[in-house]
């Protein structure tokens, strides 16, 4: 798919949410399509601008797989230049050092290794359970089935849990070159399959999971809900998640917890957002539409409809936008939202 181009894509990270996903998605279609890209302005929406570790790991990453001239790579950075080459296949492992996020980075680099030269293998050490990120359980069961529909050929493991702020977590990807993505159709949920939650506990005492296990199963009926302790060395922390399973997609909602928050309040949360989405028709929520965007854009065609859409999506569409010739329509529907690349 890449093809090496000399012209610089100036690219504004302040544009839309102005966070890390302009940033990341921009690494990943700048691997896939050869363009070069200078970034200003980077997470200029943040409370703390410019490249943190996560970020930082994500360029390193991404320099690795394709070979990139980079400049700006250094902490703090709010301006950087990625000069990409032929995404190589290979055996990765990157460390955060932190508890940043395994996923994100992953997220970064995947879909370039999808059209890769050769197989790959890829170990990120870091954060798996981030509050501000995905954690791996999403990828693992929501994310990496729609995509493996799409043709991809991925398998995700999460060897060791990694809770914010220690980390020490790891995640393990392992991915075949594929031709091409086949386009996507998920207009509709499908028929209700099952609704079960856990609440992970490390270093914390069981007695939080017990009582976030007695709320879950109070607040959403019919929800097969149970604990799980984990080592006290993946710790401190705590998480509660609730997979909600359909015919078409399963989608999950996480929540976690927090010095001074009840337990019950921490499984309340999570139990609203699931409700939530039960009320309503459209196939995925906020976070998956989002991060289906780009793999509909690479196959060039799709349909998403979706409970939300965010400042996150249409600033990750505008960025699309800036590197592949489609059309990236985002239209109220229902209560909802139908995505539709073409």
């Amino acid at each position: 798919m890449t093809t090496t181009k000399t012209e610089y894509l100036e690219l504004d990270g302040s544009v839309g949410e102005g966070g890390g996903q302009i940033l990341r998605t921009a690494l990943t279609l700048s691997m896939l399509t050869g363009t070069p890209i200078r970034i200003s302005k980077i997470r200029a929406g943040r409370q703390k601008p410019g490249l943190l570790r996560q970020h930082l790991t994500a360029v390193q990453a991404a320099a690795a797989i394709c070979g990139a001239t980079v400049e700006g790579a250094t902490p703090g950075s709010q301006a950087l230049t990625f000069a990409p080459g032929p995404i190589r296949g290979g055996d990765y492992r990157f460390a955060i050092g932190s508890a940043g996020s395994c996923t994100l980075v992953l997220q970064t680099v995947l879909p370039a290794l999808w059209f890769a030269d050769a197989p790959a293998r890829i170990c990120v050490s870091g954060g798996t359970h981030n509050p501000k990120a995905p954690p791996a359980d999403f990828l693992i069961d929501a994310w990496l089935p729609l995509l493996q529909r799409m043709g991809v050929q991925t398998q995700i493991e999460l060897v060791r849990h990694g809770f914010y702020p220690a980390g020490g977590g790891e995640v393990v990807a392992h991915t075949q070159p594929v031709p091409a993505l086949q386009p996507l159709d998920l207009s509709t949920r499908g028929a209700h399959v099952a609704l079960n939650a856990v609440a992970m506990v490390a270093g914390v005492p069981v007695s939080v999971a017990l009582r976030e296990v007695e709320c879950l199963r109070a607040r959403l009926p019919e929800v097969t809900a149970a604990h799980r302790e984990l080592s006290d060395r993946m710790g401190p922390g705590n998480a509660v998640l609730v997979r909600v399973q359909h015919e078409n997609v399963t989608e999950l909602f996480t929540g976690f917890g927090e010095k001074g928050i009840a337990a019950e309040r921490v499984a309340d949360r999570v139990a609203q957002e699931a409700l939530g989405y039960l009320r309503q028709d459209a196939a995925v929520g906020e976070y998956l539409a989002d991060q289906l965007l780009l793999p509909l854009a690479l196959a060039r065609g799709g349909t998403v409809t979706t409970t939300h859409a965010s400042s996150h999506l249409t600033t990750n569409a505008q960025v699309i936008e800036k590197f592949l010739d489609v059309s990236i329509q985002i239209e109220p529907e229902r209560g909802g939202y139908r995505i539709t690349v073409a």
